[in-house]
């Protein structure tokens, strides 16, 4: 059960975990050059989540971004892909919003769907950034690994991705 993966090792970068901890949960853990107000954002703000959310090897990009970004509010992230007809469509609602320290959503695209949970800690000006899914059975999990929809499936590139823009707003 005590699965482990890192990204590839980049000199300049910190590398991405992504563990199975239990027969439900999978966690992905990155430390970030930047202060957690700053990483916050980049997942709080439409502008910035579509800048880096999807990995580019996927070959999909942004329909559109919504995120009502507070305890109750809702979120619809519409994505498009060459070889689909139609757009895909993952949203849910915001069960808890810390802010620049937690976020909880639910991801109800499906009956199997996680609740995942971000936390944000600062650390000498960095964060590090623990991503939480939770399935609602082992049945679950297993199928999203599978798919490569869940923190295995492009975790270490997506962190790439926001790591540079970060970069690029921070000014490093």
């Amino acid at each position: 059960m005590d699965e482990k993966r890192e990204s590839e090792p980049n000199p300049m970068k910190t590398p991405t975990t992504v563990e199975r901890t239990s027969e439900r949960e999978i966690v992905v853990t990155r430390v970030f050059n930047a202060p957690p107000r700053i990483v916050f954002d980049a997942w709080s703000k439409p502008e910035l989540l579509q800048r880096w959310w999807a990995p580019k090897s996927f070959g999909i990009s942004f329909v559109s971004c919504e995120a009502d970004l507070r305890t109750g509010g809702t979120y619809r992230f519409v994505f498009s892909h060459p070889a689909a007809e139609q757009p895909m469509a993952f949203f849910g609602r915001y069960i808890e919003v810390t802010p620049h320290s937690r976020i909880v959503w639910t991801n109800e695209e499906s009956a199997d769907g996680a609740v995942s949970t971000v936390t944000f800690e600062e650390s000498n000006g960095k964060t590090l950034l623990v991503l939480r899914e939770e399935y609602p059975s082992k049945q679950a999990l297993d199928e999203a690994i599978a798919s490569g929809s869940t923190g295995t499936g492009g975790a270490g590139e997506q962190f790439e991705e926001l790591d540079e823009l970060l970069v690029a707003l921070v000014g490093l």
